[in-house]
């Protein structure tokens, strides 16, 4: 039941912020490996690119990508906030004295988060690849042609075989193993601390709220670099054999952003990546928290 309600929290949270993850991807693609002022800039920042995209691709869009989007966040966030919860509620994530240990929180984020997005990668991948997709006019990143998430996925297996459709997944492992323990680490420590000083009432959904509005801002600053160089990993054209042809890893995907971008170019999309990443942790942990109190409530 645990896995099930967080896949749910996921899921609810995903709808509301979908059309942020089609502006934060375009604005992480744009511009790539191109030094600053030496290309054309279709999206200025997020409001442009929401009104751009919808002005030039039609406000369907702005959803591009949903039902991967929804099948990832249900299956990552399944297993990730699933596993946190049976850790936390088997009291593993205490020290003997009874209060929260942010390293074994941080640990049990990181190791939840990383099964979790390893088995979800290749939905992960298809879901960047269709909100890639644009007219030509506001083209960003490579271009991908497929008609939708099943179409891509069978493509891709059919050319590259499984190795193909988990492309990318080792590279995308630190974005979620520094976004995952972060933002359970953050919240928990947060949510305690809160707790411990009485600010809201006991029980109080204020408590959850606060918590996760917190975690949202740590999660983007940390997770920002990571995040542009995981897009870009899944979305570069391959070769025959569905090798990367601009990146070779994580780390050279970094090097080579931070080469030819500089520092700010490692940080592209950040204001959309908050406007996303924010209102996802903070919906997520809100609806995850709730539906466990509601579910602990009524079956004891």
């Amino acid at each position: 039941m645990d896995f099930l309600m967080s896949g749910l929290a996921a899921c609810g949270a995903c709808l509301f912020t979908n059309p942020l993850e089609v502006v934060k991807t375009r604005m992480q693609l744009q511009g790539e490996l191109q030094a600053p002022g030496t290309y054309q800039r279709h999206y200025r920042n997020v409001f442009h690119a929401f009104v751009t995209i919808g002005k030039v691709d039609g406000l369907a869009a702005l959803q591009k990508g949903l039902a991967p989007a929804l099948l990832y966040q249900f299956l990552m966030n399944g297993i990730r906030l699933g596993a946190y919860g049976l850790a936390e509620a088997g009291g593993y994530l205490h020290t003997a004295e009874g209060t929260l240990s942010p390293v074994r929180s941080a640990a049990a984020g990181a190791l939840a988060g990383v099964s979790g997005a390893y088995l979800g990668s290749p939905i992960y991948m298809v879901k960047t690849h269709l909100q890639a997709q644009a007219a030509s006019e506001i083209a960003v990143g490579h271009q991908y042609k497929h008609q939708g998430t099943f179409h891509a996925l069978i493509e891709i297996g059919q050319k590259h075989g499984l190795v193909g459709l988990w492309r990318g997944a080792l590279g995308s492992l630190p974005r979620v193993i520094v976004g995952s323990s972060t933002q359970l680490c953050t919240f928990s420590s947060t949510k305690d601390l809160m707790t411990q000083w009485e600010i809201f009432p006991p029980q109080s959904w204020k408590v959850a709220l606060a918590a996760a509005m917190v975690s949202g801002i740590a999660v983007v600053l940390a997770m920002t670099p990571f995040d542009v160089a995981s897009t870009r990993l899944y979305n570069q054209p391959t070769d025959t054999q569905g090798k990367g042809l601009m990146y070779r890893g994580i780390l050279d995907a970094l090097l080579q952003t931070a080469r030819t971008e500089g520092i700010f170019g490692m940080y592209k999309g950040i204001g959309a990546s908050y406007f996303r990443l924010g209102p996802h942790t903070i919906l997520s942990l809100f609806f995850w928290d709730q539906l466990r109190t509601l579910y602990y409530t009524y079956t004891k």
